[in-house]
């Protein structure tokens, strides 16, 4: 790829020669070996045969250690930056590579930004199967794709076997935000209205089912998707939105918490507008996990002004990715910092951030 810096991440123990020399034929090479990682002929050959092939264009073309891109007319930009691992790296609905190229993307949308391009670096871990890289790589080319994002750069490094879990994906996007557009945590007010796309916790559940640790089966699927066509749909109706978020770790809970202190505001949670699957909140309940706090990979939190609630709620639904949205809450003045949720049972209860981890490795 563009940044060719690869070189064996190497512990204490002296690496297998053997490993070094790559005595293999490359059509023999069906794993990762230390070799892929020495910046030499297999580094090489993997970045071609993989990578490039599966993110061709012009700037990652051209092989030199930084891609050169070029900006239509001046104005902002946004920039974030992730490191993705989970466990499977493939799950029902999803798998390592479109958890990372939508979760960048999303990452960008919520400021209002366009997504634009991508850099991708990957830690191999010795021993990975050759398919499951490219299958991987495949995906993150179509959620690409899908979200009409550039690669436009990355690395490779190789680390000792036991030393990486398979696969690491660490990305950093680059979009531009429209003149007019100013959405972030800080800006809910008193009187907003709060809206979520869709049902809640679908990630978390599918990631532990992959894991085969539910004692038991359930039909749900990832909702890993890249949420910049929804949120452009909803720029495009009109509406006043003053803050949007994806809720992945820490789930819808934590998200609020964090908007609430940025605004310095209330936000008031009405728990029978809260769309969660009947599968998802009988497994909740069973393992007991409460759906506010498990993640989400393609689900969008909208705050507006009342005015503009229609528009937002018209526009959510209209979009496959927004077909299940409800509005589920109220901005309020104080107290500031705090969620609550109406239950029920008819009773309020604060819902604090999430404390420690409900479920481990799952974005």
């Amino acid at each position: 790829m563009t940044s060719v810096k690869e070189a064996s991440l190497r512990g204490k123990t002296a690496p297998n020669p053997a490993d070094l020399s790559c005595p293999l034929p490359l059509p023999q090479v069906d794993h990762v070996v230390l070799g892929h990682g020495s910046g030499g002929l297999l580094t090489h050959r993997m970045i071609r045969d993989v990578f490039l092939e599966a993110f061709d264009n012009p700037a990652l073309r051209r092989g030199d250690d930084a891609a050169v891109l070029a900006l239509e007319k001046p104005g902002r930009l946004a920039l974030t930056t992730d490191a993705h691992i989970v466990s499977p790296l493939f799950f029902p609905g999803g798998d390592i590579g479109r958890l990372a190229i939508c979760g960048t993307v999303n990452d960008l949308a919520v400021l209002g930004a366009q997504p634009r391009w991508l850099t991708a670096s990957f830690i191999l871990e010795e021993g990975l199967a050759m398919a499951d890289l490219r299958r991987v790589v495949d995906s993150m080319r179509r959620a690409a794709d899908e979200a009409g994002v550039q690669v436009v750069a990355g690395d490779t490094k190789v680390a000792e076997r036991g030393k990486a879990d398979g696969l690491f994906i660490q990305t950093t996007g680059v979009g531009t935000i429209p003149d007019g557009r100013d959405v972030g945590g800080a800006r809910a007010r008193p009187g907003d209205a709060v809206f979520v796309s869709g049902p809640l916790g679908d990630h978390g559940l599918a990631v532990l089912a992959a894991r085969g640790q539910l004692g038991f089966t359930i039909d749900v699927e990832s909702d890993v998707a890249p949420l910049n066509g929804l949120v452009e749909a909803l720029f495009a109706s009109g509406a006043e939105i003053h803050a949007m978020r994806d809720p992945t770790r820490g789930g819808l809970a934590t998200t609020l918490n964090e908007i609430a202190r940025q605004s310095s505001v209330s936000i008031t949670l009405e728990d029978e507008a809260i769309p969660v699957r009947p599968a998802v909140a009988s497994a909740c309940e069973l393992l007991g996990f409460d759906p506010l706090y498990v993640a989400n990979e393609g689900r969008l939190i909208v705050i507006s002004t009342e005015g503009s609630a229609e528009a937002v709620l018209a526009a959510m639904r209209a979009d496959p990715l927004g077909r299940g949205a409800e509005r589920i809450g109220l901005v309020e003045p104080g107290p500031a910092g705090r969620v609550r949720l109406h239950t029920r049972l008819g009773t309020t209860r604060v819902v604090e951030m999430l404390s420690g981890e409900m479920l481990p490795r799952i974005c």
